[in-house]
């Protein structure tokens, strides 16, 4: 039996993962349609699996309430720290755990129970040289392996998640601080300037 997974935000050429959904359809019958613009209730109800990867659009309760299946994100930070944008700058400026989560959508932003996280240290003080876009490959990398490591339990939704614990934090897009100029700018240097070392 054919089961349909919609995939929102990055398109296969800003993600491996629409192409290995295709791939595990192959055996078990799954098909991926992509979006990326606001989605409308009646179009959701048709899917088996919805995953979301880099969307811009928030996710209206009245959308989750219509459905009847998880909405499942991929988010690079490892949660409750970092919600909302850019947290590979914020965990390193702000000294928080950085890493990785897959998490289930609620009306809140990066706030749904946990499926998956990991933590990743990048031990700044030994690798003085990385720079932020050098970080944010391989978060992007990391979270895209634990993903499909673990593609068909979240698919079909053979999981059991639980709730964030503890606030953690949030930022806005416009939270980034004009010390930083550039993602490629050095992650160590940038962490003295914004802490006026």
């Amino acid at each position: 039996m054919s089961k349909k997974c919609l995939f929102l935000g990055y398109n296969k050429k800003t993600t491996t993962l629409i192409d290995s959904i295709q791939e595990l359809g192959g055996r078990e019958g799954w098909t991926v349609n992509h979006s990326d613009t606001v989605l409308g209730n009646e179009f959701v109800k048709k899917y088996d699996a919805i995953v979301s990867f880099g969307y811009r659009h928030i996710i209206k309760q009245e959308l989750l309430d219509s459905i009847k299946i998880p909405i499942i994100n991929l988010h690079i930070a490892y949660l409750p720290y970092n919600k909302g944008a850019h947290p590979n700058f914020w965990s390193f400026v702000e000294n928080t755990p950085a890493g990785i989560t897959i998490h289930e959508v609620d009306k809140g932003i990066d706030t749904g129970r946990i499926i998956l996280n990991k933590m990743i240290d990048f031990n700044i003080i030994k690798n003085k040289n990385l720079s932020f876009s050098q970080t944010y490959k391989i978060l992007i990398n990391e979270i895209e392996n634990l993903f499909k490591e673990n593609i068909k339990q979240l698919l079909n939704k053979d999981y059991e998640g639980h709730p964030q614990i503890g606030k953690g934090s949030y930022h806005n897009s416009k939270d980034l601080p004009p010390v930083l100029k550039s993602w490629d700018q050095k992650i160590y240097n940038t962490i003295l300037d914004y802490n006026n070392i």
